[in-house]
């Protein structure tokens, strides 16, 4: 008995602590975005944190001495995730929060997978729709329904603000089954083309941030918490989370590491609630674990019953810097 536990203890003390701090970076970015969004303009608020991303990633990428890619069809596909997947989210994320509570925000980014999965089936054909996964599908957007408290009419900001983080996450959606096909399956490391997503990214708001809302100001200008908050935001939510996602990916699979998805809204609420005295109404919690069941439903989390008993290594279908999970 002691030769058959002693493994998988030594295994779950061995990434269990990234995993936590994974949820907690995760889900701590959206109230980074709250704050930064005080002063920032959304989109000045996505370039000053993507370029912060960009420039992180690419110390990594010389420290470990890998590259970036090369090939022109690489670098085509990666215009459209690193829009996506990146630079449309991360600002509609920002534009949300202008009139939603990050702790909310949080939640919208919960419905991910429920948006990825029909257009990886329809769109992209990447997948298979079998019985589990619409039972998954239906439950997670009565979840959906719940969140929004459809019962008592919408419109108004903050309806406005949850449509822009639904928004947001239906972006992933579109980038996350499009990566799959087209550029997953490439001799390029995880790390090497979100590096190179979040350069192309970089760069697409470098050109869009001054037509949309004016020449970026000043870092200097800026208070010190929200400069933190950016930074926090580039270095570790885009920079160093996605490091230690490849770490636990390498020793739980990717399958297990894939499950932080349940946290990223329990800290992102946790957060917000603590830190900015934010609260919500009794229906956005419930609709958020409607949500999170129907993704475990989807994904094949409830039916997992027999433990794996020893770590399998795995690379991600999309890189962690595109947070289908976070934010």
């Amino acid at each position: 008995m002691t030769a058959d536990i002693t493994p998988d203890r030594a295994a779950l003390k061995s990434w269990l602590p990234g995993f936590l701090a994974l949820g907690v970076i995760w889900g701590s970015s959206f109230l980074f975005i709250k704050v930064g969004v005080t002063e920032l303009h959304p989109v000045h608020l996505t370039l000053y944190r993507v370029a912060t991303g960009a420039l992180t990633l690419l110390v990594v990428l010389a420290v470990l001495r890998d590259r970036l890619p090369r090939e022109p069809r690489v670098w085509a596909h990666l215009v459209v995730v690193a829009a996506f997947g990146v630079s449309l989210p991360f600002t509609l994320f920002g534009f949300g929060e202008q009139r939603v509570e990050s702790m909310l925000a949080g939640i919208w980014n919960a419905t991910t997978p429920l948006i990825v999965l029909p257009l990886a089936v329809l769109v992209f054909r990447t997948e298979r729709l079998t019985v589990r996964r619409a039972v998954g599908l239906a439950l997670g957007f009565a979840g959906v329904l719940v969140v929004l408290g459809v019962w008592e009419g919408v419109g108004g900001s903050h309806f406005t603000g949850q449509l822009m983080c639904l928004g947001a996450a239906a972006c992933y959606g579109v980038a996350i089954p499009y990566q799959k096909k087209f550029i997953a399956g490439s001799s390029h490391s995880g790390l090497s083309l979100s590096a190179a997503q979040l350069l192309v990214a970089t760069a697409q708001l470098a050109v869009v941030a001054p037509l949309v809302a004016g020449a970026p100001p000043a870092p200097t200008g800026l208070s010190l918490r929200v400069v933190a908050s950016v930074l926090a935001l580039g270095a570790l939510g885009t920079g160093l989370a996605f490091v230690i996602n490849l770490r636990n990916i390498r020793l739980a699979g990717a399958s297990t590491a894939s499950t932080v998805t349940y946290l990223i809204p329990v800290f992102a609420v946790l957060v917000g609630a603590v830190v900015l005295g934010e609260r919500m109404n009794w229906h956005q919690p419930v609709g958020a674990l409607i949500v999170l069941l129907g993704v475990a439903v989807a994904q094949g989390v409830l039916a997992r019953r027999r433990p794996r008993t020893a770590v399998s290594a795995g690379t991600p279908a999309v890189p962690a810097a595109e947070p289908a999970a976070r934010s």
